[in-house]
């Protein structure tokens, strides 16, 4: 108990230090106070690589997008520093998840609200297309973009916003935000695919963490994780014998790693099943809080989800 209340005033503590940055920051001019880059671009701050690229996409050269969570971030756990409080700072407009994806930025992100444009991809998804949350503060599951039809609406929001904000290239952001739905259509039609070749028996995902549940809903594919929704939770020896225990009695012979996340809980479970006479095997790495580095197909939004896609039908077919 004591620990626990140390871990909570320490996260006061760390909250209060940047929320008085934020002010500074805010006092201070940092950036430009129209939001607008030298080049007359519009200054957009996304919190992870899923909200960047949306934005990136559909606005074009008319935006200069900057991402605070790259690669193998975790944003249940990420904690903002000064140099990430600027970055908010400049921006004419934040977007991000929402959910409480973002839980230790959330009164940060409010606080920002009351000077300039801040919106969560995820205000007008409908509810009753929403996972209920585990674990206290998440009352929805925030991981929406691995169920690719309801990420489009993530995208709508985005282009309406960019609209609202810079009324003069409207064309243009309608024209890309067309063209980057009709990719995420095909995407969804591919992931579908995909997964129709595994044998439904088969169609069991095992992952460190629970992120995978849109995307078990939206094609077909029974989801187990080892830790809770958001990483925040902590799991033990008994969640650990339990898992293994499942992957023995269902004769399951591959679970995979996430990016984000360290690889050794789910190589224990792979050792444990192998004490028990059950062979399973690593089928690879899937991308679920954060895209792959800049520059790859996986740091793309399109690019990971078809990563995660072709990485599980291999392993489980």
């Amino acid at each position: 108990m004591k620990a626990k209340a140390a871990r909570k005033k320490h996260g006061l503590n760390a909250l209060l230090i940047l929320l008085t940055a934020l002010l500074l920051a805010g006092c201070s001019g940092i950036g430009s106070a129209k939001g607008v880059s030298e080049n007359g671009k519009l200054l957009v701050t996304a919190t992870t690589g899923m909200v960047a690229d949306a934005a990136a996409e559909i606005g074009g050269e008319y935006v200069e997008v900057t991402t605070l969570m790259g690669p193998g971030v975790d944003p249940h756990l990420f904690k903002a520093s000064q140099g990430d409080i600027r970055k908010l700072d400049r921006a004419k407009i934040i977007f991000y998840g929402g959910l409480h994806l973002e839980g230790n930025m959330s009164r940060i992100l409010e606080k920002m609200q009351q000077s300039k444009t801040v919106v969560a991809v995820t205000k007008n998804m409908p509810e009753d297309r929403l996972l209920s949350g585990e674990e206290e503060g998440t009352e929805y599951d925030p991981h929406v973009w691995f169920d690719v039809e309801l990420w489009m609406s993530a995208a709508r929001t985005v282009q309406d916003t960019l609209i609202a904000e810079d009324p003069a290239n409207a064309e243009a952001y309608r024209e890309q935000g067309a063209r980057y739905l009709s990719e995420l259509e095909e995407l969804d039609a591919y992931v579908r695919g995909r997964m129709q070749e595994i044998p439904e028996e088969g169609r069991v995902l095992v992952t460190a963490h629970d992120a995978f549940g849109y995307f078990g809903r939206a094609y077909g594919v029974e989801v187990v994780g080892l830790q809770g929704i958001s990483t925040a939770a902590e799991f033990g020896a008994r969640d650990v014998s339990t898992l293994r225990d499942y992957l023995v009695e269902r004769g399951i012979k591959a679970v995979f790693v996430e990016s984000s996340l360290p690889a050794r809980s789910m190589e224990a479970i792979v050792a444990g099943a192998a004490q028990k006479g059950h062979t399973v095997r690593i089928g690879g790495e899937l991308f679920s809080d954060a895209m792959g580095e800049p520059g790859t197909a996986e740091g793309t939004y399109i690019g990971m989800v078809r990563h995660n896609a072709d990485t599980i039908a291999a392993a489980l077919k």
